[in-house]
């Protein structure tokens, strides 16, 4: 039955990707299938693109996944989240290249990943570990570590615009949009290189020590890796990653369309963006809290955080900047309290050094909190 099982997903895993192939050669070849004009064709084109590119997305996890257990930690968690980030950051340039311009869907889009990720993958997985654990460890020190860059690159980003004064209201000169990527690329660089060398222990699961009641690294030790597996699973991400990029302009332009026509909120944008990105990895970190590898947990979404503030913030910056768009980047009054809340909490959960059920509903309040502000503001 095992077998029957692993055989079923993998074949479900390649028809996902084999679908998203031949429906962007399907769409470039007839392009009126998406125009607005053609009505329920068009909803129904854009519901089958979103819907492979989710379970394309979903093979891109696997292979990264079967790659993290080939390379171990930190590594593993590192080739997750820098193909999120590419998945993001080729969805908003396509939103916004195909579309009207959308100043707001930079700042939208990192917001929401903030929110869902710190407040709603968190939070599932605080809740499933600790209904299923009682309570958890992870290593306190290099939970701190995400939170110590997310903390102050989300605030110069989301925040300081609103107080500027080189720029109109919530967006920055290009002298500062310059700075800020170049702040953001250089401090994440920073981390990566003490992440994989020096402080690589940080990252590790740790292990209770029952008679001390002190917290021991336990290093996850990778599965042997052969240049055939690799091999194997770099090729898979690589084809699996590429046409969810190619599609991207005709689900951008149809999100675009769709929030312009049915007077949507535009953070919906940035909400529809954040979750098909974040989904996948919001499943491996549920799944890792259940197995009760919380570490695991803490790297995929802290990691995925840090990665969209410090990797895609710069790229899009830099294809708007070319395109000549203006972004506006500083945050209202509203969604500002809630990225206080939600980095206040976060440092007072992982303060802790332990997981339990309590920390995850709290988490998952502000997450409510933000969906139901974004239709009520």
């Amino acid at each position: 039955m095992k077998a029957i099982a692993t055989t079923a997903v993998l074949v479900s895993r390649h028809a996902f990707v084999l679908a998203c192939w031949l429906i962007w050669i399907g769409v470039t070849a007839f392009p009126e299938s998406l125009s607005p004009a053609s009505g329920l064709i068009a909803i129904a084109s854009a519901t089958l693109i979103f819907i492979a590119m989710l379970g394309c997305v979903f093979a891109v996890v696997r292979h990264a996944d079967h790659l993290a257990e080939l390379l171990g930690e930190p590594f593993g968690t590192l080739v997750l989240t820098l193909t999120a980030s590419a998945i993001e950051v080729s969805l908003m340039l396509m939103i916004m290249l195909t579309g009207r311009q959308n100043p707001t869907l930079l700042r939208d889009t990192v917001f929401a990943t903030l929110m869902v990720v710190l407040n709603g993958l968190v939070g599932i997985s605080l809740t499933a570990g600790g209904w299923h654990h009682l309570e958890q460890s992870f290593n306190l020190r290099g939970a701190l570590s995400f939170l110590h860059l997310i903390a102050p690159l989300s605030l110069v980003l989301l925040v300081i615009p609103n107080y500027t004064h080189s720029a109109s209201a919530s967006t920055l000169a290009p002298q500062q949009e310059a700075f800020l990527g170049a702040l953001c690329v250089v401090v994440y660089g920073l981390f990566l290189l003490l992440q994989s060398t020096r402080h690589k222990s940080l990252f590790d699961h740790p292990l209770q020590d029952r008679e001390d009641s002190t917290l021991e690294t336990t290093p996850f030790h990778p599965l042997p890796a052969s240049q055939g597996a690799l091999l194997r699973s770099t090729v898979g991400l690589i084809l699996a990653i590429v046409p969810i990029i190619l599609l991207a302009e005709h689900l951008g332009g149809f999100i675009d369309f769709g929030i312009e026509t049915l007077h949507a909120p535009a953070a919906l944008g940035g909400l529809i963006v954040a979750g098909l990105v974040l989904a996948p990895e919001g499943l491996s970190a549920y799944r890792a809290a259940l197995a009760d590898r919380m570490q695991r947990a803490v790297n995929i979404c802290f990691g995925s955080t840090l990665s969209t503030v410090a990797l895609t913030v710069p790229a899009v910056l830099i294809g708007a900047g070319m395109q000549g768009h203006a972004l506006m980047l500083g945050l209202d009054g509203v969604n500002t309290t809630l990225l206080y809340a939600t980095l206040f909490i976060s440092l007072i959960t992982l303060a802790s050094g332990r997981a339990n059920l309590l920390q995850g509903e709290v988490h998952l309040m502000l997450f409510i909190s933000y969906l139901f502000f974004i239709f009520y503001p």
